[in-house]
Parts: C-alpha cells; sequence; structure tokens
C-alpha cells in the first residue's frame, strides 16, 4: 500500500516537472496585450500583495482606485505610491473605505468607482483573512468570517461591476483578478475556515471565466503559495496560539519557502497582460495543485502526518470548543468583535 501511494506522489512529480517545462516554453512565446491606460480597481490594496499589485499596475501607466477598511491606511498607501513615483499625481489614485463584506458597500464602492474614471477595465479581489488552528479550536464564527471576507465579499463586488463589464467592447477585453490560494487546491490542516473558503472562491472563479471569456471578460484565477506579505501579522490564531504563531510565521517569512509579494504582483501582470485563466506562484504551490489532481489520497495522508508530527496539539484535544467558551455571536469571550472600520461611510477618500 506504501509503495503504490509513493508511486502515485513520483509519478505526479514527474508529469508536473514535464508540463511545468512545457508551460513556462508556452508562456515565453506567447504575446501580451497592452495593459496601460486602464483603471484598476484593487480591494485590499492597502497593503501587503493588494498594495503591490496596485503599485505594480500604476508602474504600467494605469490608473487606481484602492478600497481597503481602514481609511488610514489607504492615505499611507497612496503616499508611498507617490513616494516611490509609481504614480505622478494624487487624482491618478481614488481611495475608498469600505467593508466589502456589506453588499450594499461593495455596490456603493462600484458606482463611486465608474462615477468617478467612467469604467473598470481591470478588478482584483485580494481582501482576505487567515484563521490558524486545529479544527478542535475553531469556534463556527471563524467559519463564517472566513467565508464572508475570503468568498462573498469578492462575489459581491463582481456582482457589482459585472454589468458595467459586460458592456464593454469585447474587442478590448476587461479582466477579474481572482486571488484565490494554493489552499484553495489542496486542503491545509490547521486551517479550515480559510481554505472553505478558498476552496469556494477558487471553485467560483474557475466557473466564472468559463461563462464569461467568450462575453469579453478574462477571468484570472490566482493560487499563490506562501507569500512573503507580512500578512501573517495579522492572522488569528486558536488554540496554543503561541505555537500555532511560530510555525505559520517561520513559513510565511522564510525566503527559500514564502515568495515576495514583488514576484507575486509581477507574475499577477503578466497573466493579465496574457489572459491567462489562472496561474499558480511559487515551485511549490505549483507542484502541490498537480500531486492533489494526480494523488489524491497520497497527498491526504502526507497532510495527516504533518498534523500529527509537526503542526501543535489542540487545546482541547479530542473535542470542540465549548460552547460554554463562545458567546452568543460564536467568538471567544473577549475577543474584539467590532472593529475601527465598522461604520465606515463608504465614501470616497479624494
Amino acid at each position: 500500500m506504501r509503495r503504490t501511494h509513493l508511486l502515485q506522489v513520483l509519478t505526479g512529480v514527474a508529469a508536473a516537472s514535464v508540463a511545468c517545462a512545457l508551460d513556462i516554453k508556452r508562456r515565453r512565446s506567447q504575446n501580451t496585450r497592452g495593459t496601460e491606460n486602464r483603471i484598476v480597481l484593487v480591494t485590499g490594496g492597502s497593503r501587503g500583495l493588494g498594495f503591490a499589485i496596485a503599485e505594480r499596475f500604476a508602474r504600467a501607466g494605469n490608473k487606481l482606485v484602492l478600497t481597503a477598511r481602514n481609511v488610514d491606511e489607504l492615505t499611507a498607501a497612496r503616499n508611498s505610491l507617490l513616494k516611490r513615483g509609481a504614480i505622478l499625481a494624487e487624482e491618478d489614485v481614488l481611495l475608498i473605505p469600505a467593508d466589502l463584506t456589506d453588499q450594499s458597500q461593495a455596490r456603493n464602492l462600484v458606482e463611486h468607482a465608474i462615477g468617478h474614471f467612467g469604467r473598470i477595465d481591470v478588478l482584483v479581489n485580494n481582501a482576505g483573512i487567515i484563521e490558524v488552528g486545529p479544527v478542535e479550536d475553531q469556534p463556527i464564527r471563524a467559519y463564517r468570517d472566513a467565508m464572508e471576507t475570503n468568498f462573498f465579499a469578492g462575489l459581491y463586488v463582481i456582482q457589482a461591476a459585472l454589468p458595467f463589464m459586460l458592456q464593454r467592447d469585447r474587442r478590448n477585453p476587461a479582466a477579474i483578478v481572482n486571488i484565490g490560494s494554493i489552499g484553495g487546491k489542496v486542503a491545509v490542516p490547521h486551517m479550515l475556515p480559510y481554505t472553505a473558503s478558498k476552496f469556494a472562491f477558487v471553485g467560483f472563479s474557475e466557473g466564472l471565466h468559463s461563462e464569461l471569456r467568450h462575453k469579453g471578460i478574462i477571468v484570472t484565477t490566482v493560487c499563490p503559495g506562501l507569500m512573503r506579505t507580512g500578512g501573517h501579522t495579522h492572522a488569528k490564531f486558536v488554540g496554543d496560539r503561541r505555537k500555532e504563531e511560530r510555525w505559520f510565521n517561520l513559513a510565511a517569512t522564510t525566503p527559500i519557502v514564502a515568495a515576495s509579494v514583488k514576484h507575486a504582483a509581477n507574475s499577477i501582470y503578466r497573466a493579465v497582460a496574457q489572459g491567462r485563466a489562472e496561474i499558480t506562484i511559487t515551485p511549490q504551490a505549483w507542484l502541490a495543485a498537480r500531486a492533489v489532481g494526480v494523488a489524491p489520497e497520497a497527498v491526504q495522508r502526507l497532510a495527516s502526518l504533518a498534523n500529527e508530527f509537526v503542526l501543535p496539539s489542540p487545546r482541547a484535544a479530542g473535542s470542540t470548543l465549548p460552547k460554554s467558551q463562545q458567546d452568543a455571536s460564536g467568538d471567544e469571550p473577549g475577543s474584539v468583535t467590532t472593529a475601527p472600520w465598522a461604520h465606515s461611510s463608504n465614501q470616497p477618500v479624494m
């Protein structure tokens, strides 16, 4: 049995290596479309990967609409773009604070962006949250929060933007870029709320591409592996928090394991220019996505071994988080349920 699983994994790796070489050759020979003079809306655009994507498009001569929950972080992002020379004037960037888990704010975001610039050429759905910890310690609220931010926020913005994008000339395709994750291809232990939401978002994005490509909208699904975005400092941890933070932060900041946001942003920019349906970022993510397709049971067994021998034990081994340890909303006692951006007016910052 073990030899069979090992053979499956080795076969998958060999096939993936050949496919990777052919894919690289194809991309090198593929012409790219111009991506300058476009209006690019980036959610979660104030920091990390979202900011890097915004900067990459700005340097190519595009104008930006940046949205995030915190208005101060948005203002700092625009100042940084000016300081770095990515944009020449403040009017090249429209800032709109919004909580996109609220469908009305997502709709207002799109309406403000189109009212200001007249159109949206590229929509990048990047906003997301990460919940880390064993399943025994994850409250139901964690799954709801992950789905609201990682799935429904993107869905709300797409639904609001789609009617406007469908009115475009098909000879000049619009683009929707959905930032998924390798966690939307391969189930990652101790990250089940995140994984469940990303599986949903990746599946939605792939289906959306199938429905919209012939209508003049190219949908690109991006499945990065670990990246050095700084986002690990905003992750939420449950269970043995100290040990969970240790393994996750180490993985998220190791150069050999995690890609830089600059590399990721460049890859995403090229994918949009080439009209790609889907890309993975980092060799590890590329191989993992293909290995799970060839040998799903073997990959799950390997993940199980990592969970058993590498990752921290749950706080309450063998049982789920007791109901008595959660309040009515599903959060643990003492957790913050109202953030400073919760009452955002969703108005642009000029």
